[in-house]
């Protein structure tokens, strides 16, 4: 059998335990959902979501409108559908920009060790005993608000989960004998750090990412509620939960559609997440 047989048939075996269990598909499904609306928005939207129209201002739901309108006549679903396109886009980057930065600076401060273990391990302690929503307000005087400030200030602020986990696992294999093999031949640190000991870190680095992506789009949306979030007029979910909180009894859908939205979609990434920690380490398994 030829490499490129076994590597597909490897594939195809990894899919197959992934979707062993029911509800890991019910969340595979939820998070292809979104990231298919996400990307084809400006297909699916029934209207332009930017669009204003004052006479139409907090109208209730209506064959033309479904979920209605809000403060300023936007269609509501419209709003949700490329709402979905900002909340997945700045949970992907940010979670990228965290991983990045998290995995370069635990693999140096596993393998290296020494002063350079003891500043960093510092810097990340000191960082993970401020709370995540008082990190992310401070970023957030640093660096401004707008979509690309948001991803950056999320990302920072959960670079420590990744450092502190790629620190463990470089701790756990740096002394392991084929590590020893590789210097004995004469591999230099770079080459052992990225080609033999990066690749046998990944898998839990791939779990927490994959759930941190939730994580990071109920932060997302919980910033924005407080209004630290992406500028109007961009649509986002937890701009519009801040926007029609105050109209729950009138209309209702205006804040708890966007608010569902979050939920799912978070659901969708955690229950994904705990399928991939079932079929990369099969000794940890989850509990959904």
């Amino acid at each position: 059998m030829s490499d490129r047989s076994l590597f597909w048939t490897d594939i195809l075996k990894f899919f197959r335990r992934l979707f062993k269990r029911k509800i890991v598909i019910f969340g595979a499904v939820l998070v292809m959902f979104f990231v298919i609306v996400a990307l084809f928005a400006p297909y699916i939207s029934p209207h332009d979501p930017y669009k204003t129209n004052l006479t139409k201002s907090f109208a209730k739901p209506s064959a033309e409108h479904p979920f209605g309108n809000d403060e300023l006549g936007r269609d509501i679903l419209s709003r949700l559908i490329y709402g979905a396109r900002t909340s997945l886009s700045i949970g992907v980057v940010s979670v990228v920009i965290a991983a990045s930065i998290g995995i370069i600076l635990g693999l140096i401060a596993g393998y290296v060790g020494g002063i350079v273990s003891s500043i960093i391990s510092r810097i990340m302690d000191a960082l993970m005993s401020i709370p995540a929503i008082m990190l992310s307000l401070g970023l957030g005087m640093i660096f401004g608000s707008g979509m690309t400030s948001l991803m950056i200030i999320l990302g920072l602020s959960t670079v420590p989960s990744y450092t502190r986990l790629m620190y463990g696992q470089v701790l756990a294999i740096r002394n392991s004998d084929y590590i020893d093999a590789e210097r004995v031949l004469g591999a230099g640190n770079i080459r052992i750090m990225f080609s033999h000991i990066l690749p046998n870190c990944l898998s839990p680095i791939i779990v927490i990412l994959t759930m941190n992506i939730g994580t990071t789009i109920l932060a997302e949306a919980s910033l924005s509620f407080l209004g630290l979030g992406v500028k109007p007029p961009m649509a986002s979910w937890g701009a519009m939960v801040n926007e029609g909180y105050s109209r729950l009894i009138s209309n209702p859908v205006f804040a708890l559609a966007p608010g569902i939205c979050i939920m799912l979609l978070v659901l969708g990434f955690n229950i994904l997440g705990d399928g991939l920690r079932d079929v990369l380490d099969p000794r940890l398994r989850g509990s959904i």
